[in-house]
């Protein structure tokens, strides 16, 4: 990967609907140059899909917290995390807790209902969101020649 794709990756961050015909232009290179460094970036599985990104407020969650979780019965939670529609990320992390959830809600009243729920498979530690400084920074600026 050199400093072409790089841009590539770092335009369809900004916007995944970009025409190829503008980022050809914004890069210096011809339309079928840059069809042909995206099909690449898709067969080496650097890009694996192009997305909507959502207001979580304009869809009226208004809350984002943090979830540590501690569980034994690791498979029952996953299976439970998978229907829960409250949690928008679930990591397997090392350490005392063996889950990261990253969970959107409502309200606080909606997270304390949801954690209630959870309580079932075991127990959390809880990081409320107060400001987000930035989100889903693009990785096209650390990117390195794979």
């Amino acid at each position: 990967m050199d400093q072409i794709d790089s841009k590539i990756l770092s335009l369809l961050h900004e916007n995944a609907r970009m025409p190829i015909s503008e980022m050809s232009r914004m890069i210096a290179m011809s339309q079928p140059a840059v069809t042909e460094r995206l099909r690449k970036l898709e067969e080496q599985g650097i890009i694996t899909a192009y997305r909507a990104q959502f207001s979580p407020s304009k869809l009226g969650k208004h809350t984002t917290a943090f979830v540590l979780f501690k569980t034994n019965s690791c498979q029952d939670f996953v299976a439970f995390s998978e229907t829960a529609p409250e949690i928008v990320d679930l990591y397997r992390i090392s350490g005392e807790y063996n889950f990261l959830l990253k969970v959107l809600t409502e309200t606080t009243e909606s997270l304390a209902n949801f954690l209630d729920g959870c309580s079932a498979y075991g127990f959390s530690t809880t990081l409320i969101v107060l400001s987000t400084a930035f989100e889903d920074k693009s990785l096209a600026a650390t990117a390195t020649k794979v």
